[in-house]
């Protein structure tokens, strides 16, 4: 059991403006050197590398080290669900973008983004709630997939083996949206199909994506999609 100590051990993890950005930057589930991070934080790297040092202590990132660059990830998909779950609960701020550039890139973030490994945003829930409508995806008593929707997964040649103790299927609240979009194994299955298969592709340099032609008539063939929804 968790005490009440290691409660505000974690918090205070996050309690800091620079690691919490450090851990957004790294929802987008790729490895970030610790320059790349001092770099999108406006810290210096040497502070930096002092704010990792704790993350990785902490549990809430893993190293990994190439030669003389030393990479930082999320130390797994627990992190980025609680990294999101506490932005949906710190709302999406007063302020408002300064500059056109970031108004469009705060609405291509909502239309459309990955969160760490899954589909978010508009996009992610658009998806679910397809796949509910069509007897896929149960939402009664938490996310669960029908026998369909396993059916539905294994037609695509969609793998759902599970390995660890990652659930086949969470819910995850999307910090935009305010409504649960689709995670675990399915939803990063499903996600990663997307983008090897062309129906979505990054844009920017943040997490956003946007959805192509041939995936807006492969969401309307599978799911019933109507494409202006996702545009």
């Amino acid at each position: 059991m968790s005490s009440s100590r290691d409660l505000a051990a974690l918090a205070a993890l996050l309690a800091d403006d620079t690691r919490a950005s450090f851990c957004l930057a790294l929802l987008d589930g790729r490895a970030w050197t610790a320059g790349e991070l001092a770099r999108r934080a406006g810290v210096a790297p040497s502070t930096a590398s002092e704010h990792l040092g704790k993350l990785v202590a902490g549990g809430l990132l893993a190293e990994e080290r190439q030669g003389r660059h030393r990479y930082v990830r999320l130390a797994d998909e627990r992190v980025a669900h609680l990294v999101e779950e506490l932005t949906s609960y710190a709302g999406p701020g007063p302020e408002r973008p300064g500059t056109l550039r970031a108004a469009n890139a705060r609405g291509a973030m909502a239309r459309g983004r990955t969160c760490y490994d899954h589909l978010a945003g508009r996009l992610g829930i658009t998806i679910t709630e397809a796949m509910t409508a069509r007897g896929l995806l149960h939402q009664d008593t938490g996310f669960a997939l029908t026998v369909q929707g396993t059916d539905w997964f294994r037609e695509l040649g969609l793998s759902l083996e599970r390995t660890g103790r990652r659930p086949l299927v969470r819910s995850c609240l999307d910090w935009t949206e305010r409504r649960p979009h689709l995670a675990g194994v399915a939803g990063a299955e499903l996600c990663r199909h997307a983008l090897a298969a062309g129906w979505c592709v990054r844009i920017g340099s943040e997490r956003a994506v946007k959805v192509t032609a041939d995936g807006e008539r492969a969401l309307a063939e599978l799911l019933g999609i109507e494409p202006g929804v996702l545009r």
